[in-house]
């Protein structure tokens, strides 16, 4: 008997929470629509809050004149150490610090093979 007005509850409780979740998304984006908040200016605030190029740096230990292959190997050794003794956290860290890197290289790796001639058959 107990065991079940416990679940009443924790039922009840549930949805007193979901619903007061949803009502105040709903009531959050009535006020974003009403100050002129758009989805393109939300992702341009949360892609500038996101990781600087010299903080992503310090976590895969490479520095400013690091070539890709070098990253990307730096990268390896610390997402496969952190796969197996780390945690999540840090794991996403070494992904996110690789994505900002490759974010800031990618164009200059790109350009740099345009400008070598292919290599010989």
């Amino acid at each position: 008997m107990a065991a079940r007005i416990i679940a009443n509850l924790i039922v009840a409780g549930a949805g007193v929470l979901l619903r007061a979740g949803a009502q105040a998304y709903r009531q959050a984006l009535i006020n974003a629509h009403k100050s002129g908040v758009t989805p393109e200016s939300v992702k341009a605030a949360a892609k500038a809050s996101g990781m600087s190029l010299e903080e992503a740096q310090k976590i895969l230990g490479v520095d400013r004149s690091a070539s890709l292959q070098e990253v990307l190997k730096k990268y390896n050794h610390l997402f496969e150490r952190n796969e197996k003794d780390g945690t999540f956290y840090l794991q996403s860290k070494v992904y996110r610090a690789r994505e900002r890197i490759e974010q800031e290289l990618g164009p200059l790796e790109q350009a740099a093979g345009e400008q070598q001639p292919p290599p010989p058959p």
